[in-house]
């Protein structure tokens, strides 16, 4: 069994509400948890927020846009070369912005200002990266079946030598290119490399190649990995694999067919995503599903979508799910969703595991204890908690916090890394 740290004694009172909308101050809270890498400004955030209507997706939509135009125009006046950081700050505040114009949108996949905020995104975010004391540098590598092409990011350190590297990949909705304030800018602090990537599903790969999610993720990881391998400042035994929200199942999957990772990390760790579906159904609908009644399931869908009392989380999380997926039937995304599990993987992964769960997860709860639990050994399971003010999923709104904890797990391993190979140590707890 994996350690656990108790949280009997912690004051289990969650935070403030930045809206009666639960979803909506999710979202809210994910982008001001960017701020302290250069992904927010948390007054800017807090303005948008009182403009949003509870349930209300166009006002969500309304409120951003308007923020992020602003906020873009104020970039492009920017003298960035006498002000590069300055620049640089108001490019990536703009690009984080766009995103969130974008975030309830997939709902109507003909929209065109889906892919119109995307272009946007992308081109204020490209900005900001070549602004970058070491400019981020654009790649796109073939799947190892040549079916697809990867986009990726490589952001390098000011140090000459070879340097631990860590991969960084997003989940169900988000980009690459939030992973840079997610955890990135906190890898370069460090005086670490990082590199960012989308597969299929993801929003670049979704957009401009119309692909699905797929569940073998080896197939998107590891040409990541063969790329590093021909970096001279990449230290070929110090790769790390860090996956998060959704990527909390991919990155393991991925481990168990990539071996030459030094360390991986589940944020949030998930063991089975298609059970953690079924258990979000109502029993009537499981019933069917199981049942294989898909215009039954299908129907009864389309009903929750069009009834305007479906809370926001249940309508974004199939609206999202059927685009990301590239599926039009709820049934046959619910299908595919089953072959999103661990079942006889963990078995595989040869490198540690670092698994980290939140106290108020609202998507997957206890599915990071089944991760920690089946890894055995190999995970160092870590319970965020309220009282830290990391309690929500992912640790929105604490990404201090969660590059201090993974970061230093991380150097530990890499300094270990040939002896934690040869001698499994028991199971750590944080």
């Amino acid at each position: 069994m994996a350690g656990q740290v108790s949280e009997s004694t912690l004051d289990s009172k969650g935070m403030y509400q930045l809206s009666n909308d639960s979803s909506f101050h999710f979202e809210l809270l994910r982008d001001i948890s960017l701020a302290p890498y250069e992904g927010a400004d948390i007054g800017e955030v807090l303005v948008a927020a009182n403009k949003v209507v509870p349930g209300n997706f166009e006002s969500f939509h309304n409120a951003f846009i308007k923020l992020a135009t602003r906020v873009h125009s104020q970039a492009k006046v920017i003298d960035s070369v006498k002000y590069p950081i300055s620049s640089r700050n108001a490019f990536f505040r703009a690009a984080t912005y766009y995103r969130s114009a974008d975030f309830f949108f997939h709902g109507n996949r003909s929209d065109p200002r889906i892919n119109d905020i995307w272009v946007k995104h992308l081109d204020a975010f490209n900005a900001a990266i070549a602004l970058l004391p070491i400019p981020g540098q654009r790649i796109e590598l073939p799947s190892t079946d040549n079916k697809f092409k990867i986009p990726a990011i490589f952001y390098g350190s000011d140090k000459k030598e070879a340097r631990p590297t860590i991969i960084l990949g997003n989940g169900y909705d988000g980009s690459q290119e939030e992973m840079f304030h997610v955890m990135g800018k906190a890898i370069l602090e460090r005086g670490m490399n990082f590199i960012t990537y989308e597969g299929p599903g993801q929003p670049t790969v979704r957009r401009k190649q119309n692909l699905g999610f797929i569940h073998e993720w080896e197939k998107v990881v590891t040409p990541v990995v063969d790329y590093l391998l021909t970096r001279p400042e990449v230290d070929p035994n110090s790769i790390g694999l860090l996956e998060y929200s959704f990527g909390g199942m991919l990155s393991p999957r991925a481990a168990a067919f990539e071996h030459r990772l030094a360390a991986v990390f589940a944020i949030d760790g998930v063991y089975d995503f298609g059970q953690a579906l079924l258990e979000n159904l109502t029993p009537q609908m499981r019933k069917l599903f199981e049942s294989h009644k898909a215009k039954e399931v299908d129907s009864m869908t389309n009903n929750l979508l069009q009834n305007p009392s479906t809370p926001t989380s249940i309508r974004w999380a199939i609206q999202q799910g059927l685009w990301a997926f590239n599926e039009k039937s709820a049934y046959t995304w619910l299908l595919k969703s089953q072959q999103y599990n661990l079942t006889g993987l963990t078995d595989h992964i040869r490198a540690p595991v670092f698994v980290g769960s939140a106290e108020n997860d609202m998507f997957f709860p206890g599915q990071a204890r089944l991760l920690a639990d089946s890894l055995g050994s190999k995970a160092t399971f870590r319970s965020f908690g309220n009282a830290e003010g990391a309690g929500e999923y992912f640790q929105a709104g604490a990404s201090v916090l969660l590059s201090q904890t993974a970061l230093d797990w991380f150097a530990e391993i890499v300094h270990s890394h040939g002896e934690y190979l040869q001698h499994l140590e028991p199971e750590r707890e944080l």
